[in-house]
């Protein structure tokens, strides 16, 4: 469930000659095979490069700036998975994929992970042959309206038009939840979501129903940001996060504690900046550890003992990359709100894995 915002491709790689795909690998069954042996790793470190999928344009997530560089979350997670495996956070490249392209990319080879805003389901691990790696956000869906109706809630869109997108989890979810509450509605489906922010913005509707952090990214968009507002329902869970090919159980842990170990790094204070000195002065055992100035962390998962530093070093933790490109520090402004720490005041659902 993702918004395919009009912005310019400028830099995507959609113009460099098409790479060797990885050949998708059967289940291992040999029960002495080492549990790391990774034919997405060997590939990628062959290769020289991390091709990661993502959004073709959505605002905060993944996104080209003016001067064509990839930008946003998940473009930064990308790049974070690139420095620790490959050691460098620009050996990646960056594949837009639409919502109808991004699973079969992965099957076939084209794409070694998918971070694109796309929501861990049980149909799509049992149907798409895909595994989820992890949650780097927890979203839902919800309403966008124009501030000049004046609603305090969904439950008084009664008769509303909605502008939804075709075959979506988004569609199912606003058929469900009005059916449930005995409301009526009419549904105005278009074939993308950047289509019905258009529908939308041109008064074809009086709602736009996508999930939260996209009609965030949406209003943006907008030509009077201020004069539309998000309704407080949140009507779904949408718990967003890498996917990568089935079969390969290997390469899913490396992409899972990479991601793992961003978010204990915020939760440890290690950050971009003070990445290097805590390496050097850090007496926390876990601290150490995450770094690797002791034990065998990185290697048990076939990469570098310094894996996480390189990470941190070239992005971040998890909070500095929500900070920037979707936080408080980002034109979107979105809350933490469940995605903050574990342990924070108050605290969300944001939680790391031991990594020891």
């Amino acid at each position: 469930m993702a918004l395919v915002l009009g912005l310019a491709f400028a830099g995507c790689g959609r113009d460099e000659p098409e790479e060797t795909a990885v050949e998708p690998q059967p289940v291992r069954t040999d029960a002495t095979a080492p549990e790391f042996d990774s034919p997405t790793l060997a590939a990628v470190k062959r290769r020289g490069r991390l091709n990661c999928g993502v959004h073709e344009g959505l605002v905060g997530f993944a996104y080209t700036d003016n001067r064509g560089q990839w930008r946003g979350f998940d473009a930064d997670f990308c790049r974070a998975l690139a420095a620790a495996v490959l050691g460098s956070p620009n050996a990646v490249r960056f594949v837009p994929l639409t919502t109808s392209q991004r699973f079969e990319a992965l099957r076939s080879g084209r794409i070694d992970v998918l971070w694109r805003s796309t929501s861990w389901t049980l149909a799509r691990e049992a149907e798409e042959g895909v595994r989820f790696a992890g949650i780097n956000y927890y979203d839902g869906q919800g309403f966008l309206v124009r501030r000049a109706l004046d609603l305090a809630s969904a439950v008084e869109l009664n008769g509303a038009r909605v502008c939804v997108q075709r075959d979506s989890t988004s569609e199912l979810n606003v058929a469900d939840w009005f059916r449930a509450r005995g409301i009526d509605y009419r549904p105005v489906v278009t074939a993308s979501q950047e289509a019905a922010r258009e529908a939308y913005a041109r008064e074809d509707c009086d709602a736009f129903s996508a999930d939260v952090s996209a009609l965030a990214a949406a209003r943006t968009l907008l030509a009077n940001p201020e004069q539309h507002a998000i309704l407080p329902e949140v009507i779904s869970k949408e718990p967003l996060g890498p996917a990568v090919r089935r079969g390969d159980e290997a390469w899913t842990s490396i992409v899972r504690w990479t991601l793992n170990g961003l978010i204990l790094a915020e939760e440890l204070g290690v950050t971009q900046e003070n990445v290097g000195q805590l390496a050097e002065e850090s007496r926390d055992p876990m601290v150490r550890r995450l770094l690797g100035v002791e034990g065998e962390v990185g290697p048990m998962i076939g990469l570098s003992k310094d894996w996480m530093k390189k990470a941190v070093e070239a992005q971040g933790n998890y909070g500095e990359i929500f900070a920037r490109n979707v936080g408080a520090d980002s034109s979107l402004d979105l809350a933490r709100g469940l995605n903050a720490q574990w342990n924070a005041r108050p605290g969300g659902l944001i939680y790391a894995l031991p990594i020891r």
